[in-house]
């Protein structure tokens, strides 16, 4: 399943959860705010264009989706990838059977 692939292969990176990390807490923000918050937040010293490609591979996966205001492009998470994959593995607990006491 390729989709699948490209999901775990989004989330191996490091770089890239954080960057999930950073839009959970706050879903919306420019290639700037996400490149400020990295720095400042995380003092992970990545430039412009490596955040735009950790970007490309999460949006590839599903995790991002980006939207356009003007000349502003915006990237939001999308937690529907998570969803699916983790519904495919996940089975409804079996009763548990009733103890006796003696």
């Amino acid at each position: 399943m390729a989709v699948a692939d490209d999901l775990f292969r989004a989330l191996a990176d490091r770089t890239r959860r954080t960057i999930l990390d950073e839009l959970a807490e706050k879903s919306g923000q420019t290639l700037f705010e996400i490149c400020s918050r990295l720095s400042v937040k995380h003092q992970l010293g990545i430039s412009r264009q490596g955040v735009s490609q950790h970007l490309a591979v999460l949006e590839a996966a599903g995790l991002v989706e980006t939207r356009r205001e003007g000349r502003y492009k915006f990237h939001d998470l999308n937690t529907a990838p998570l969803r699916r994959i983790t519904e495919r593995w996940l089975v409804p607990d079996a009763p548990q059977p009733e103890e006796s006491t003696p």
